[in-house]
């Protein structure tokens, strides 16, 4: 493992610095949507069409890594995310900031496929716990990003500014060191499972709408825009604690029954959230949430195996929730009352966890 480790450090340094910018990017839009509606001079639920954007950048790019993968580097995917979010926060209207959103997601994307099959691969079998390393990063951005947001004066421009910055600086550091070899072609069939994918979706989805919607429905909840901001920095403190929990204890766990108790747990969370207190059980929930992405991605990359279009079908499974979940969401959330959306947020995670349960033997074959 040290050997594995010394051999490949470019590839996780890499690795790790481009998801501290993913993570701070994508938890950037939840607290900025109030301040980009007042600019915009746009309703709440119209700046909620960012977090798609977003997402629609996000199925771009893995659609591109599904058809040229094997072409594209890390540092190409830090330039795309440095574009877009230079273009948000350039402000030359909404629609350019909706451009700038999806540009940021075409990187995002791009990003998840080119380092998450290169570092499950490249470890051996410690690979889902430097997976859990690499995807725990994601949580420091995210926890950051809001608090930045806070500092800035709750200033969208200005901190998708400082976000193209470091992602610039990243790209100049990371060299052919962040390379990393890229995924070999496995012989055998391409064969989509397409029940594990359904469960990503709809798991990804719930993720992308806590994220990108939380702060809202905090804020409907009574909560001012400065907590809904710091609330969702616990959130991510909250994730970011147990994907590092994960870099230890990964391989001790099956990765559907990962999946399945994240789910239960998210359940329980939402319904907690929605009848007792909103921020204290939304913060819970990022536990659950942390655990979503590496019980769904093990498990589909286990069962579908090593073809190079398996890691993006596996990712874009995940972004269909995570475009259309935020998209039907926000549509509604006028309407959900003043807890309405972690009711829904219960029900369908109960609806996930009911159908793991009732297909664990088939998933665990």
């Amino acid at each position: 493992m040290q050997q594995a480790l010394k051999d490949h450090l470019g590839l996780l340094v890499a690795g790790i610095a481009t998801f501290v910018l993913m993570g701070a990017g994508q938890s950037l839009y939840g607290p900025a949507l109030p301040a980009l509606a007042r600019g915009h001079g746009i309703a709440l639920s119209t700046a909620g069409l960012m977090v798609s954007a977003h997402w629609i950048g996000c199925f771009v790019g893995v659609g591109f890594m599904y058809l040229y993968g094997v072409r594209v580097g890390p540092r190409s995917t830090l330039a795309t995310m440095m574009l877009g979010a230079g273009v948000v926060a350039a402000g030359l209207g909404w629609t350019a900031t909706l451009a700038g959103a999806a540009i940021f997601g075409i990187g995002y994307g791009a990003a998840t496929v080119v380092f998450n099959p290169r570092v499950l691969r490249t470890f051996g079998v410690r690979g889902p716990g430097m997976m859990s390393l690499l995807n725990a990063s994601f949580g420091i951005g995210a926890i950051a990003a809001p608090l930045v947001f806070v500092v800035l004066g709750s200033n969208p421009a200005l901190t998708f500014g400082v976000l193209a910055a470091f992602c610039a600086l990243v790209w100049l550091g990371a060299g052919a060191a962040g390379e990393g070899p890229a995924p070999v072609a496995v012989a055998g069939p391409f064969r989509p499972d397409w029940v594990i994918l359904c469960f990503g979706a709809l798991a990804i989805g719930t993720e992308a709408c806590l994220i990108g919607l939380g702060p809202a429905a905090l804020i409907v909840a009574g909560q001012t825009e400065v907590a809904a901001a710091q609330l969702l920095s616990a959130f991510f403190a909250a994730f970011l604690g147990v994907r590092i929990a994960l870099i230890f204890t990964a391989h001790l766990v099956a990765p559907f029954t990962l999946f399945t108790a994240a789910m239960a747990g998210a359940c329980a969370m939402s319904v907690l959230a929605a009848t007792i207190s909103p921020p204290v059980f939304f913060v819970g929930i990022g536990t659950c949430a942390g655990l979503f992405f590496q019980g769904f991605y093990v498990t589909a990359q286990t069962r579908m195996g090593g073809d190079p279009r398996v890691a993006p079908t596996i990712i874009a499974a995940g972004l269909v929730g995570g475009i259309l979940s935020p998209l039907l969401l926000t549509g509604v959330m006028g309407i959900l009352g003043e807890r309405g959306f972690f009711w829904v947020i219960a029900g369908v995670a109960g609806l996930v966890t009911a159908a793991a349960l009732a297909l664990r033997r088939r998933m665990a074959g």
